[in-house]
């Protein structure tokens, strides 16, 4: 691959964004394999990884729609999604609205004999009860799903389409990019980039590893030409000018769509950090160096640059996740002091209590997740999950504490609101203190102190 050649693939991934200004995109990038004589121009590919994003959003679309009577049907269709592989599954999320075109409509569109259950952390879930692996997790997850009104159990507070998806996220995404293509794939001899990715392929072993990376951050390709609201607003389909990079009029979900973490990274950054373009741009850096050595084996000083921006990406990625637990966290917070005045006064809790389980969904699922990026998180991780505890604590003071041996959730102890409040400013404090948070959105602690001197003795230690 001559320079010229490099030069046009280059110039053709430039974007015009806002303004005058130009901003590169993660790809095209030109096919640098050895002896290939073959059509293809692009060796960037990471359709499979794309495929998965909307598979995981059609998952999340489906565990909202039980209602008690439809049980066997929604999870059939839930483990299809999940677990299965069979052509013809339509995309039940994102679909079109308005103006704002979705260009495919089934996941084979984007890749065929793509699955979910197959990429899922293989470790146990320290989070939930069970010592179950993340695959079971969200297996049982969905068999209770199916089975709760609207996704949503009031005996547990579970919000089991936050739950799944904010776990899945982490267990399939996180788990693969940051523990497998970003880790185990960057040795010198796993994938080499002197050889096709696989028999026949047109592009790299580490060419393909970087790209299924990237598709698992979920970022358009052209995200590094958008500021943070931008990148957001894709996903909620605000505007299809911004989404569609290449003006055919549709939204390509491959190319052109924001998905999962780069959403949380989008965000976070709209109170001024950086992570999405920080994240992007240690992909896009570390794809240009693999094309640079045009099909020949990384040399050490290459993998040793090339770890770097792999390093940059898993701790900015980490970072994401976090800021959304201590997000929520916040918000749990909020919706707890909303209940001690309904409960109080004796009004109707409803409305704040399905809130309150919407926001310790997330919550648990992000923090779930934090466990799945391929390192031990220690008393951080043990902290956290028992301030936080297997399930919300109900009106009643109770919160699941385990499994029976039938599968049903055990209720127990006896913890208070105020409590429990001072958990959730805790668990702010710990992911703010652990992995040095900026964005910090909902930010409560400055209230821990009064919050803990105006209950006294009544505070209870940590779910130990």
């Amino acid at each position: 691959m001559t320079s010229k050649n490099y030069l046009v693939l280059a110039v053709a991934g430039l974007l015009a964004i806002s303004g005058a200004a130009l901003a590169e995109t993660y790809g095209p990038f030109p096919v640098t394999v050895k002896g290939y004589s073959g059509d293809k121009s692009d060796s960037t590919s990471y359709t499979g990884q794309a495929a998965r994003q909307v598979l995981h959003n059609s998952l999340k679309k489906l565990a909202g729609q039980g209602d008690g009577s439809n049980t066997a049907e929604i999870k059939s269709q839930m483990m299809a999604y999940y677990a299965g592989k069979e052509e013809g599954r339509a995309i039940l999320d994102p679909q079109s609205k308005g103006d704002f075109v979705i260009l495919q409509t089934e996941v084979d569109q984007i890749s065929k004999g793509n699955d979910l259950k197959g990429k899922t952390y293989k470790g146990v879930v320290n989070g939930w009860p069970g010592k179950m692996t993340g695959a079971e997790v969200i297996e049982f997850m969905i068999g209770k799903a199916a089975a709760a009104k609207g996704g949503f159990d009031p005996l547990t507070g579970y919000d089991y389409p936050q739950l799944i998806s904010k776990f899945a996220m982490g267990a399939v995404f996180y788990n693969q990019a940051v523990d497998n293509y970003l880790n185990e794939k960057l040795s010198a001899d796993n994938k080499p980039n002197s050889e096709p990715y696989s028999e026949g392929k047109h592009y790299t072993g580490k060419e393909h590893s970087w790209d299924e990376a990237f598709g698992y951050f979920g970022a358009p390709a052209h995200a590094l030409g958008l500021d943070a609201k931008q990148t957001y607003g894709i996903a909620k389909k605000k505007d299809i000018g911004v989404a569609d990079h290449d003006k055919d009029g549709k939204v390509d979900l491959y190319r052109e769509m924001t998905y999962a973490h780069a959403y949380y990274a989008a965000d976070a950054d709209k109170s001024g950090t950086n992570y999405l373009h920080a994240i992007f741009q240690a992909f896009l850096d570390g794809r240009k160096l693999i094309s640079d050595a045009e099909g020949e084996a990384l040399s050490d000083a290459q993998r040793a640059q090339l770890i770097g921006y792999a390093d940059t990406i898993k701790t900015n990625w980490e970072k994401v996740i976090a800021e959304a637990a201590f997000k929520y966290a916040g918000s749990v917070y909020k919706d707890l002091e909303k209940l001690q005045i309904i409960v109080e006064s004796d009004g109707d809790a409803n409305d704040a209590f399905r809130a309150y389980g919407k926001h310790w969904g997330e919550l648990k699922g992000f923090a779930m997740a934090l466990e799945a990026g391929g390192k031990d998180l220690g008393e951080v991780g043990v902290r956290m999950n028992r301030l936080i505890g297997y399930g919300p604590v109900l009106l009643g003071g109770g919160q699941v504490t385990g499994i029976d041996a039938s599968g049903n959730y055990v209720i127990g102890g006896n913890q208070d609101m105020g409590n429990y409040m001072v958990h959730m400013l805790k668990v702010q404090k710990l992911l703010a203190e652990a992995f040095g948070l900026s964005a910090r959105k909902n930010d409560a602690t400055a209230e821990l102190e009064d919050l803990i001197e105006s209950l006294g003795e009544s505070i209870a230690v940590e779910n130990d």
